[in-house]
């Protein structure tokens, strides 16, 4: 029967309204770092914290070395990693965070994931150390450098122990750590390089070459580490999948960088990967690849195999993925302006820098659907564009939290996925009378709470409300959904126990679908 009224309910779905722009009180909020304008609707801010001691350059709110990043949660714990390293929260109680421990460990933005006892963090910057000291690494050829990816103890969470640094040649922008479902033996992390390529002396294998003159260049690949769990500190990298070779092998077969033609976006070249989202479940993962959105087949977790790939002359820099949670729609990010550029002006345009929405059919087909950007116009001084976020679980829906990084966060329902809607927001206004970095680097759903990471503000905690678009008895049932780890860039599926809220939520629904008469 939950089947069924799901299916009808998406079958007749209409579109969400919105507020027009007039009303919205997002537009001309007031500057400030913590006393900034606020505008909500359809949330509830139940806690914010200023970042941890020794965390911040009271100075400068928007210096780079003290930027937050993103977020990975472990049953109590939010670990917020960023610039200068990690901070633990105590999220027991959602409506009032604390700080547990923080990790001093400069090198890069610091994205986080966490297993059980271990902790992985990325490092891109050339500047860092094996042993996460703040004296940086100057040298041309050191051996105290370290790009790639550190592995923590987390075990006493006051005192992490860093038992593996995994270096790679191109360092680790982001990574996305792969719990494979039968194999109980090891867990994988599919690193995202961005970086130069290093030099060979430091690190041999390393080549900076184009494949035309090196067949075994270090760009158009990504590095996968396998962790074996009895014995973490044997982290090794076990492959470089060339994803973006063609069907003849050709690795630069995908988009070779530049415009699309007249009024497109100069779009990045496809010889890296931003973000890879694996949807474990259906032994799927979508890159987020420069200059593509690609598909992949991950059953087999060390040798991933492009099975599909889009390009939208609308998108500057393929960013981040999300699934629905039935894989059948895929949404894409687009960073245009790399996340320190104001996109979200009245002038610019709605399909640029914004979220590109595709079906995804059975036999793994991608055809485009729809655009969301932010629908709230945002100043010269706010840098904003699309970037991370997560799914709602409320059954029947596609619900996504989103992080707009000065823009604020955005709660989107894209179950149509040809016109997804706004049904719920939060922002404060710009940092000051300049540009300046700020804003949400992500903003994610965990276990009943949304989590925002604010780059230059610290850390908020905002929750749902009942509203025309989304009742207490579907925020009931999403409610339902209680995770351990997780970890974003690893999605999960939902599922929901039986119960009175889910199928409450579906007639719902269907009432505000008008899916079936009286």
């Amino acid at each position: 029967v939950q089947a069924f009224a799901a299916a009808l309910a998406l079958a007749l779905s209409s579109a969400v309204g919105v507020a027009s722009a007039q009303d919205d009180p997002r537009v001309g909020l007031k500057a400030g770092v913590q006393d900034a304008g606020e505008a909500i609707r359809h949330m509830e801010l139940v806690a914010h914290r200023s970042k941890a001691g020794g965390f911040s350059n009271p100075a400068d709110p928007g210096d780079f070395a003290f930027a937050n990043s993103d977020l990975a949660f472990s049953r109590r714990y939010a670990f917020q990693g960023g610039y200068h390293g990690i901070q633990v929260w105590d999220i027991v109680d959602p409506r009032n965070p604390k700080v547990l421990t923080t990790y001093p460990c400069p090198g890069g933005q610091g994205d986080v994931s966490v297993y059980g006892n271990l902790l992985f963090m990325s490092v891109e910057q050339p500047t860092a150390r094996i042993d996460c000291g703040d004296t940086p690494v100057t040298d041309t050829l050191s051996r105290d450098r370290f790009v790639g990816v550190r592995i923590f103890d987390i075990s006493n969470i006051g005192a992490p122990k860093q038992l593996a640094a995994v270096q790679t040649c191109r360092g680790s922008h982001t990574h996305t750590l792969y719990v494979p479902p039968d194999d109980k033996k090891n867990v994988y992390v599919y690193v995202q390089g961005t970086s130069p390529v290093r030099n060979p002396g430091e690190l041999p294998g390393c080549s900076g070459l184009p494949p035309e003159k090196d067949p075994n260049t270090s760009y158009f690949r990504i590095e996968i580490i396998q962790v074996p769990l009895a014995s973490p500190k044997d982290a090794k990298v076990v492959n470089a999948p060339r994803i973006f070779a063609d069907a003849q092998g050709n690795v630069a077969g995908l988009w070779k960088g530049g415009a699309h033609g007249e009024g497109t976006q100069e779009t990045s070249t496809t010889d890296q990967c931003h973000d890879i989202t694996i949807f474990p479940a259906f032994g799927l993962a979508a890159g987020a690849c420069s200059g593509n959105g690609i598909l992949l087949d991950v059953k087999n977790p060390a040798a991933p195999r492009r099975i599909g790939e889009v390009s939208d002359p609308n998108f500057a820099y393929w960013h981040s993925a999300t699934f629905s949670n039935n894989a059948d729609r895929l949404l894409f990010t687009d960073e245009w302006g790399g996340g320190v550029g104001a996109r979200c002006r009245d002038t610019d345009r709605p399909t640029w820098g914004a979220n590109a929405t595709f079906t995804l059919s059975k036999d793994r087909k991608l055809r485009p659907a729809g655009y969301y950007k932010l629908p709230a116009a945002q100043t010269a001084q706010e840098n904003c564009v699309a970037h991370n976020g997560s799914l709602v679980p409320v059954p029947g829906r596609d619900i996504m939290v989103q992080a707009w990084y000065q823009g604020g966060i955005s709660v989107l329902d894209f179950t149509n996925p040809h016109n997804p809607k706004e049904i719920a927001f939060f922002d404060r206004g710009p940092l000051g009378d300049k540009l300046m970095l700020g804003g949400y680097w992500s903003a994610y759903w965990y276990n009943g709470y949304i989590y925002g990471s604010e780059i230059a503000r610290g850390l908020d905690v905002l929750q749902l409300k009942p509203s025309e678009f989304l009742t207490q008895n579907e925020l009931d049932a999403a409610n339902l959904v209680m995770l351990g780890d997780f970890n974003p860039q690893m999605q999960p599926r939902f599922t929901w126990p039986a119960s009175y809220a889910v199928s409450r939520a579906y007639l719902d629904q269907l009432k505000r679908d008008n899916g079936m008469a009286a």
